[in-house]
């Protein structure tokens, strides 16, 4: 049995040379470095942080003038409905964590709503099912008068305290009377938020549905009331054939028109958003609601709280395999270099010249 080593005691005077020489070490640096920021992490407190977002309703029209198919897709056209749809998903992600939703219906005069405000991220799963399960059969109603679901969509945001977000393609049926639509009697900005125009700016033909949903060919003419004739007749009123004061102050001929027809009522609807103090923007494509939204409502400051671990922990492991993989990878650099030197082709002398040299 061979006699056990022992190593000499290390002198206290080497131990500053030590020291000096390991922190002079790329390597030594990076690997102390993480492992404070390991143990940094293994103390850190979450920190406190407050960020901005939204508190929102969301009324989407499901009026049959919204299954009006007008917006390019891939392989075809999507409706306006479906369009509206993808939107608002596509929103959802867009907004911070603590930011707040609520969803709600629109047909004939009235909103319905569908659930108070929930968080997004918490409950995102059943916002986003609710959002795509939306459908023209859920109308009640077969009316759209636009003015009057707004005016009452308003009052509804303001009761649960949220901003409003009403999706509608602005064709009132049966059209407005020639002495206009309802009166807002609300405070203009009392309720702030976005209305959104849908649809394509040309007329596009309506579908017609069954009474079990399917679509059978699209609406005609004598199918939508053209004009509404309730209230005072129009000013034209004397002029058509067939007037009579009092037993025909519309004229004794049926009304024609386009009605059967559908484009998005940008002047319309940009009309109500001055009457109410509200934004408007047209939906161009299934996206891009985030940005006028957080321009147009209430900013709602969200307290939370930003875990610092998960950084710490990853610049700790990035500093780990740069000490490991530095010494190696510089030396394989090197290596290469070297290969490349020396095979690289040594050129040829140039011949000396044979012929005479003439001066």
């Amino acid at each position: 049995m061979s006699p056990r080593r022992v190593l000499p005691p290390v002198r206290p005077s080497v131990l500053p040379t030590l020291v000096a020489r390991n922190l002079r070490d790329g390597r030594f640096r990076a690997l102390a470095a993480a492992l404070a920021l390991t143990l940094a992490a293994l103390v850190a407190p979450p920190i406190p942080v407050t960020r901005t977002g939204v508190s929102v309703l969301a009324v989407v029209d499901i009026t049959g003038s919204m299954a009006v198919r007008d917006y390019p897709a891939a392989g075809g056209s999507m409706s306006r409905l479906e369009t509206v749809k993808a939107a608002l998903r596509a929103l959802l992600p867009d907004l911070p964590c603590g930011s707040r939703v609520a969803l709600g219906l629109f047909t004939d005069r009235r909103p319905f709503l569908l659930f108070t405000p929930v968080e997004v991220c918490a409950d995102f799963a059943p916002l986003d099912g609710a959002i795509a399960a939306l459908d023209p059969r859920m109308a009640w109603e077969g009316d759209s008068r636009i003015a009057a679901g707004l005016f009452r969509s308003i009052a509804m945001a303001r009761e649960i305290d949220a901003d409003l977000l009403f999706l509608t393609d602005g064709q009132e049926t049966p059209p407005l009377p020639a002495s206009g639509g309802p009166t807002f009697d609300g405070r203009p900005g009392a309720v702030r938020g976005l209305i959104v125009g849908a649809g394509g700016y040309g007329l596009s033909p309506i579908p017609r549905f069954d009474d079990r949903g399917r679509e059978t060919g699209f609406l005609g003419e004598s199918d939508v009331q053209q004009e509404n004739r309730s209230g005072p007749p129009p000013a034209d009123a004397e002029s058509r054939e067939g007037y009579n004061p009092r037993n025909a102050p519309f004229g004794a001929q049926a009304a024609h028109g386009t009605e059967h027809l559908s484009s998005v009522r940008e002047p319309y609807l940009k009309r109500l958003a001055a009457e109410t103090g509200l934004g408007y923007v047209h939906l161009d494509g299934p996206g891009g609601l985030a940005a006028p939204l957080r321009a147009a409502a209430t900013p709602r400051p969200l307290p939370g709280r930003l875990d610092p671990r998960p950084a710490l922990l990853a610049a700790a492991l990035a500093l780990t395999l740069l000490a490991l993989l530095a010494g190696p990878l510089a030396r394989a650099l090197r290596a290469l270099r070297g290969r490349a030197g020396h095979s690289a082709p040594i050129p040829a002398p140039t011949p000396a010249p044979t012929g005479a040299i003439r001066t």
